[in-house]
């Protein structure tokens, strides 16, 4: 199935726009001169079974910054790291264990500007061989797999919304069985969607 990781190398190599946790909320206003903090965020695709699969978390329902949620592995660019690509690399390695080494890079998408503050960078990855999930304790409650293609459908997507510090806000799902996936990696997953029917 390589013309699959071929058409995302080709995706990714052409511009994207930037997204963010606002773009269905056109009425806030963003102050000028914010400062946000470089993250990244690895989107694991591996085969499986003659399917593509794409590797996503669960997060502990102990934390206190979005318990539960469905999340990709990845968190803050230290001052260690080389760069985003790295530091989304180190947080897959300590969140699901997965090694640098079976990591193949195939390209990035534009940043993701979240409500949190974060400029958050995905990185688009094949993982060349199986290996042994290890969800971090504490950290990660599950890791699953959701077929590529689900999220890749733009048909899969919906608008929903809710009320957010007084204020109604609307936000892309792609649900996937008994995961609701929502919010930033939605929109992310959306992001990445459109680049490949660009």
């Amino acid at each position: 199935m390589p013309d699959t990781l071929d058409r995302i190398r080709d995706a990714l190599g052409r511009s994207g726009a930037p997204s963010s946790d606002f773009d269905l909320n056109p009425s806030v206003v963003l102050p000028d001169g914010r400062k946000l903090r470089a993250a990244g965020v690895l989107a694991p695709i591996m085969e499986r079974d003659g399917q593509w699969q794409l590797l996503l978390t669960k997060r502990s329902s102990a934390l206190q910054h979005h318990p539960g949620q469905i999340a990709f592995p990845g968190g803050k660019q230290d001052d260690t790291d080389a760069d985003v690509i790295a530091c989304a690399k180190r947080e897959a390695h300590e969140e699901i264990g997965l090694p640098p080494d079976l990591v193949e890079v195939l390209g990035t998408l534009s940043p993701h500007e979240t409500v949190t503050g974060f400029l958050v960078t995905p990185v688009i990855v094949h993982v060349t061989r199986q290996f042994d999930i290890r969800p971090e304790p504490g950290e990660v409650d599950e890791v699953f797999s959701v077929p590529l293609s689900h999220v890749l459908n733009p048909a899969n997507y919906h608008v929903q919304s809710r009320r957010w510090r007084g204020q109604m806000r609307s936000y892309f799902t792609v649900p996937y069985g008994p995961y609701y996936i929502w919010g930033a990696t939605a929109r992310m997953l959306r992001a990445w969607t459109d680049q490949m029917t660009r």
